[in-house]
């Protein structure tokens, strides 16, 4: 019937002497091996095969858990479609990835692409998030080959289609950004999924403004519907429609082949308002986009790009000092070594980098890439770094291999907390542990009942009270266990706790900001819980796994859209919120050299705020 149907189109079309593209759509397919989904995704490809298409885009979510099994099982069957295929990820793919996000670069070469049908351009890039929970992101890579590569295909005559996993929306931290670029070329329409569900709405919300976009279907949309989209395009008009599998497709929206559409209404970005007392100040702005928090040492800040770059840049006037390429995106915090020497964890090992920008050697990895932050030991003779399946401890001055714990069942990613000989942190395998910090042998372990690695303490850094350590996690509990048991003391989810944690600079309060913008104290020196205080950030809706600092006298929390706030530690109120950016606060780091707070953006900036009274 589909062929039929297809066939039908391609002969009234040619009687009118109107051309027409054709292209099928599969999204959100969320395919492990074994799942039903799996077979349907299979029969689609049969469907598919079957008719004619001058395209078929997978648009993002491909599996679960983008595991490189996942992934390449995934692979297995699209590569049996006969028509030109491109491929994008989605937030799957890159929000819990034992690859760092690597494999799909390794299976698909990329994760944006550009074709050309006739004299439509159609042109599709990465979302994000990017390692944690976050937002969707357009990274300022993709922003820069997006323009460049409309430039060149964009001739006279020619017409653009964009793609995303996301909606042009909110959703994306960026979405001005990525509207306006688009805006500066004839593009006709935007296609998206996430959301498993159909829905028609312009570029920015408003519904008379704005490139026309449409949210499609799921491979899976419950109650056996099982199914992709079709989208046709004449001269006049472009025509979507829902595919169930086996079944006649169904008209779900048309709109009209144009490029004047009226210009979307987007909101003005808040202005930096700081307090008395305070001083802001932008170190560095990226041509790529930054996932890792910071190091320091007394000349420098160092932190890694979405390019592999390992970068040096002199906190005294913003200029790079050195860059060093590793080879895929880099996600872990850099060490800063005894000697004077930075530690880059990267996707194959750890790079030893001199002060001058030069890599003196290399630590190879067991397996995998590491997206953990590492630490030094607080003797100043060991450092502690996560990694895929294991976590180890190295020598604090030239970073070799002393002891390797290996019975992780996923990777490591928050730093550890250390205390005495206890080293204490968690992983996606729904485990606390508790090492011996000496010899690398389990004293405990601990995990919240939940069988989902996703709800599972991955990625907090513990906090350590005395003889109490306390964690939140994505349950949305905030849990207390003893120091030298792991016995679970007691568990609270009064409020929306999710990953967000630190601690007062005496020990005795535990910070939280929950998922409803709030920053929670609570007593770290009780066997039972104690509230102290509740300050409303007005964040509203929050899931930056950001660790909380307290530093003189002040509390600063991290926020999914690029806002810090400051709060008094007393619980007396909130002094500021410092909209420094629109995308995800990576951390908040404390430069041990001057007392200032540094903070990173995934957007690719990097700001100081200090005391100036």
């Amino acid at each position: 019937m589909k062929k039929l149907f297809l066939l039908t189109i391609i002969s009234l079309l040619a009687v009118s002497g109107i051309s027409a593209q054709h292209i099928a759509v599969l999204n959100d397919i969320h395919v492990t091996p074994g799942n039903a989904n799996e077979r349907q995704l299979r029969l689609a490809v049969d469907e598919i095969n079957a008719a004619d298409y001058d395209a078929v885009i997978v648009n993002g979510d491909l599996g679960n858990e983008g595991s490189v099994v996942e992934l390449e099982n995934v692979k297995s069957i699209i590569d049996s479609i006969r028509h030109p295929l491109h491929v994008l990820p989605g937030n799957h793919e890159s929000t819990w990835s034992r690859s760092a996000t690597k494999a799909f670069f390794d299976l698909w070469g990329n994760d944006r692409f550009v074709t050309r049908i006739d004299s439509l351009v159609i042109v599709g890039i990465n979302c994000g998030p990017y390692m944690k929970m976050g937002d969707g992101h357009i990274k300022q890579e993709d922003l820069h080959w997006l323009k460049a590569t409309l430039n060149t295909a964009v001739t006279p005559g020619r017409r653009v289609l964009s793609f995303n996993h996301y909606p042009l929306l909110a959703d994306l931290d960026n979405y001005t950004d990525y509207i306006t670029l688009l805006e500066q070329y004839p593009v006709i329409g935007h296609i998206n999924g996430h959301y498993h569900r159909w829905r028609a709405y312009n570029a920015g919300g408003a519904p008379d403004s704005g490139i026309p976009c449409v949210m499609t279907r799921a491979l899976d949309m419950g109650k056996g519907d099982y199914g992709y989209t079709v989208i046709d395009i004449d001269n006049d008009w472009v025509h979507v429609y829902n595919k169930p599998i086996g079944r006649d497709p169904e008209a779900k929206f048309a709109f009209a082949n144009t490029v004047n559409h009226p210009k979307a209404v987007l909101p003005a970005r808040p202005e930096l308002k700081v307090p008395d007392g305070f001083k802001v100040d932008k170190v560095w702005a990226d041509s790529a986009s930054v996932f890792t928090r910071l190091e320091f040492d007394k000349d420098n800040v160092y932190f890694g790009n979405s390019l592999g770059y390992a970068r040096a840049v002199r906190k005294a006037d913003g200029t790079q000092a050195w860059s060093v390429p590793t080879g895929a995106s880099l996600f872990s915090r850099p060490v800063a070594l005894t000697s004077g020497k930075i530690a880059v964890p990267a996707h194959d090992g750890i790079l030893i980098i001199t002060p001058d920008g030069m890599v003196s050697g290399k630590q190879p990895s067991k397996s995998g890439p590491y997206v953990a932050d590492g630490t030094i030991t607080p003797d100043g003779k060991g450092y502690i770094q996560g990694g895929d399946g294991r976590i180890e401890r190295r020598r604090a001055d030239n970073g070799k291999l002393v002891w390797s714990y290996d019975s992780i069942f996923n990777y490591c990613q928050a730093a550890p907390a250390i205390e005495g000989n206890d080293l204490i942190f968690g992983a996606w395998d729904t485990n606390l542990r508790c090492l011996d910090l000496k010899t690398g042998r389990l004293r405990w372990c601990w995990n919240n009942g939940k069988t989902a690695n996703m709800l599972g303490p991955g990625n907090v850094v513990p906090v350590i009270a005395g003889d109490k350590v306390i964690i939140v996690a994505p349950d949305r509990y905030m849990t207390m266990l003893d120091r030298a048991t792991g016995r679970q003391l007691w568990r609270d989810n009064s409020h929306r706790y999710r990953e967000s944690l630190g601690h007062s600079e005496d020990g005795t309060r535990v910070y939280a900001k929950t998922m409803d913008g709030e920053l929670v104290a609570v007593d770290a020196t009780s066997p039972v819980f104690k509230e102290l205080w509740t300050v409303d950030l007005g964040l509203g809706y929050e899931h930056a796994p950001c660790v909380i600092v307290e530093k003189d006298g002040y509390v600063y929390t991290g926020s999914r859209r690029g806002i810090v706030t400051i709060s008094r530690a007393d619980g007396s109120g909130l002094v500021a919120q410092l909209p420094l950016g629109v995308s995800e606060i990576n951390g908040i780091d404390v430069d041990p050299t001057t007392g200032d707070i540094y903070v990173s953006l995934i957007e690719g900036t990097i700001y100081r705020i200090s005391r100036n009274g």
